[in-house]
């Protein structure tokens, strides 16, 4: 039985029996791996091509958007006075302002909105949460930065400053809400740690510098079902879900350490200690083996493949093979994107510089400056036979899949774009900071 396959059945308990190429329920599509199956997006777009809709919502926000059945829920963040967020440099230069702005936070509504995937539309607009965050934020970060999670019938939004996890119907009405909690997080970043969903629970992650825990909620009810302390301080990765032969591991990766979990009972099944660092990009799998690596802003990380055979505790030697750690590579980590693997390739974006490795072995294949690129804050994607990196100035440079560089095309919309795309069938979803762009040829 494939990796896929075994997913795919664990899901089901959660999610409704749509086809798996018209749905994106989470942060980085239905394998959480930015890899998307059976869909058809264009390759070319501009603000005069292939653009089908575009909206703008009210309010900020980085979470990608979530599709099932024909559906687009998005969360966002409104408050008065409220500002663009800005860019990685220009949010840099603001941070006096960012300064004098947490003196005077403002009572904020979170939102949730659900669109018609067709025509734009917005179906409803919902607020499970209105209150003063708990902390201020970065001026390049949102208040609605987590991803929600949708089991086809149901959205599942968390807010971390409001401190609330909350389900929604297929009508927005508010089914139950749980506290989880208002933390400070590292740095006066802000939050943006997304949930995962699986058999009927879901997964939450809350790196703080405070009290970090990862818990799993009944999605029927908000019951707890169990609750594990972290020693991690603030990070920013969503949870994935990764199948190592011998079940299928919640995987968390935070402060210093990456760990897989047991979904039905929190139980630790193992822990690679000593990484350095907080992680902003997720990981990355294919059918055998884990990927994962962190930066900070004046130096590059690690980056390091586990195999499925991974369990207990190891401490992270750098550039070493041993156990079940296969290969790791000082330097070559990723910065806030989150790598892409498939078809025995890993790929990973560090400031405008984009790396390919032979996903094996972790030989480097090629490494190559995207011409004119900026920052990338959202995370890779493969579909069809390309690698799509979208940089914050609205560039996608589409890229030959395998061991060989092309760069195809520069793909342009003028927005800024820290959000990672989401796609079902012919549509690809692009959040900027002014509008929600579906991109389609319209078949």
């Amino acid at each position: 039985m494939s990796r896929i396959t075994k997913l795919c059945i664990l899901l089901a308990g959660s999610m409704q029996t749509y086809g798996w190429a018209s749905t994106w329920p989470q942060f980085r599509g239905p394998m959480g791996n930015g890899v998307a199956q059976a869909v058809d997006i264009p390759m070319e777009w501009s603000a005069e091509q292939n653009v089908a809709w575009t909206r703008a919502l009210p309010g900020a926000g980085w979470s990608s958007p979530v599709i099932a059945r024909q559906r687009v829920w998005v969360t966002a963040a409104v408050h008065e006075g409220q500002a663009r967020p800005k860019g990685f440099q220009e949010g840099v230069r603001s941070m006096g302002n960012f300064r004098e702005a947490s003196k005077n936070l403002k009572l904020t509504s979170f939102k949730v909105f659900c669109l018609d995937l067709n025509s734009g539309d917005i179906l409803w607009e919902s607020t499970p949460s209105e209150t003063t965050p708990a902390f201020a934020i970065h001026p390049s970060n949102t208040y609605a930065t987590e991803t929600p999670v949708t089991d086809g019938k149901h959205v599942f939004a968390y807010f971390a400053a409001a401190g609330e996890v909350s389900c929604l119907g297929e009508t927005g009405e508010l089914l139950w809400k749980v506290k989880t909690g208002r933390h400070a997080f590292g740095n006066g970043f802000g939050s943006g740690s997304g949930l995962t969903l699986a058999n009927n629970k879901l997964f939450l992650q809350c790196d703080n510098d405070e009290a970090s825990y990862v818990m799993a909620l009944d999605t029927r009810t908000g019951d707890e079902i169990w609750k594990q302390k972290r020693s991690s301080r603030t990070s920013w990765s969503t949870p994935m879900l990764w199948e190592t032969g011998k079940g299928m591991d919640l995987v968390l990766a935070g402060s210093g350490h990456v760990t897989g979990y047991d979904l039905n009972t929190g139980g630790l099944r193992w822990k690679l200690k000593g990484l350095g660092g907080s992680f902003s990009g997720s990981p990355a799998s294919d059918g055998t083996h884990l990927y994962f690596g962190n930066s900070g802003p004046r130096s590059t990380g690690p980056l390091v493949a586990i195999s499925q055979a991974a369990q207990g505790e190891r401490s992270f030697t750098p550039n070493r093979s041993e156990g079940w750690i296969a290969w790791s590579k000082s330097g070559a980590g990723p910065g806030l994107a989150s790598p892409v693997a498939h078809e025995g390739f890993l790929y990973v974006i560090n400031g405008s510089v984009l790396k390919c490795f032979e996903a094996q072995s972790g030989k480097r294949i090629y490494e190559e400056r995207l011409p004119g690129a900026s920052r990338v804050a959202a995370s890779l994607w493969i579909a069809g036979e390309s690698v799509f990196v979208l940089d914050e100035d609205g560039n996608t440079f589409v890229v030959r899949a395998g061991g060989r560089f092309e760069l195809r095309r520069v793909n342009t919309l003028q927005d800024l774009f820290w959000a990672t795309p989401s796609m079902v069938d012919n549509r690809l979803l692009l959040r900027g900071a002014d509008n929600l762009y579906c991109i389609s040829e319209g078949k």
